[in-house]
């Protein structure tokens, strides 16, 4: 992992992509880091169980990204002769980094090895970057779709079909009682989400269909690569988002959405959304140019694992900064700041969204810093 400067990087790019990164990543560190848990507007919180958010929206979009962003590196290297060998050590090396950059901010500050969370955000994109990225490499072209729809069809299967113990098959209205938690319970006990601890949402089960998710970020980068007019490829882009948007709310009926689980509904539901999306953003940014408009977007794209891992970092420092006030009350950092500087002013649920477009807008500075030297985080 290095800091590299790259002179031209940014007329390398394609600005969609970035924007759409960037859009994606800005909507986490908001959803992620409210003033406070307990006032947060509903869309800014995950649903309850079945159904979605604009918050659920966010894991699923960068999965696309992700994948989007296999086809344009690898898919060009491939073309300029690279050995397959070294792309799948260099995936292979990337996926380490990213997964432990993930048990950092997992374990950070203590690091307690006998209940740190094993499952995470960088960790479950760690896994599905080098599977999808060994699966572009070496499996056929023709066959990846088949494979997309062997995962989703099959954690489909598995969900409804085989019998917990204690439970029974297909029991899905419980946090606990699904295969999925069963099976995290049976290896990761102890090292599962704390606020759930008999479950997580980055299991290992609905691994497989969070790669089906990467898969169509495949497919759609196969689009941007393809020989067509920026015309044809928008209006694929828009028709191939539509297309599995309507199957995933389709599959609903029979399988709920569900990002807990990442059912394949909501796998389905998701690249279809993200893929109208990155159409339109290729639309407006790339075949229209408007590169003004996107920067801001794209100055948070480009440095999109830095500003995740940052702000992780900066904000579970901020909470063990402690102290007990004159009159007995305990305090860390981020509640005084909180409590000093927004909730005097503001309502409560106001209050702890102006704290989150706050710390949005805090790291903007810091990213709009390093893009002015043309410094790119690279993993």
């Amino acid at each position: 992992m290095s800091l590299i400067p790259e002179p031209s990087v940014r007329s390398k790019r394609l600005l969609s992509l970035d924007v759409f990164r960037g859009m994606t990543i800005a909507a986490m560190i908001l959803v992620n880091n409210p003033g406070s848990w307990s006032y947060q507007y509903a869309p800014l919180k995950h649903a309850t169980w079945h159904g979605w958010t604009f918050t659920d929206l966010v894991f699923p979009f960068f999965l696309m990204i992700v994948g989007v962003s296999i086809t344009l590196s690898l898919g060009r290297r491939l073309e300029q002769g690279a050995d397959k060998g070294i792309l799948a050590r260099k995936a292979v090396k990337r996926s380490i980094i990213i997964f432990l950059l993930g048990m950092l901010l997992a374990g950070f500050p203590f690091f307690d090895l006998s209940t740190i969370r094993i499952p995470g955000v960088l960790q479950r994109i760690a896994i599905c970057y080098l599977l999808g990225s060994l699966l572009y490499l070496y499996a056929p072209r023709r066959s990846l779709g088949g494979i997309c729809a062997a995962l989703l069809l099959g954690y489909w299967a598995l969900m409804t079909l085989v019998p917990v113990p204690g439970s029974g098959a297909g029991l899905l209205g419980s946090r606990d009682g699904d295969l999925a938690a069963y099976i995290d319970r049976l290896l990761l006990d102890g090292h599962l989400w704390k606020s759930a601890k008999t479950w997580d949402p980055e299991g290992l089960l609905s691994t497989l269909p969070a790669l089906g998710t990467l898969l169509f970020g495949i497919f759609a980068g196969s689009v941007l690569t393809s020989q067509e007019s920026e015309k044809s490829k928008c209006l694929r882009l828009l028709l191939l988002g539509c297309k599995w948007m309507i199957l995933g709310w389709v599959w609903s009926w029979f399988f709920p959405v569900n990002k807990q689980l990442w059912t394949s509904s909501y796998a389905v539901l998701m690249a279809g959304l993200a893929t109208i999306c990155l159409g339109l953003c290729y639309e407006y940014f790339d075949r229209r140019q408007h590169p003004r408009l996107g920067r801001v977007f794209s100055i948070y794209g480009v440095n999109a694992i830095l500003v995740f891992v940052g702000s992780g970092l900066l904000g579970r420092a901020m909470h063990e900064i402690r102290w007990v006030s004159a009159e007995g009350a305990d305090f860390n950092l981020k509640s005084w700041l909180y409590s000093q500087l927004f909730t005097p002013i503001l309502p409560p649920y106001l209050a702890s969204l102006v704290w989150a477009l706050c710390w949005v807008a805090g790291w903007f500075l810091v990213l709009w810093m390093l893009w002015r030297k043309n410094i790119i985080l690279k993993v």
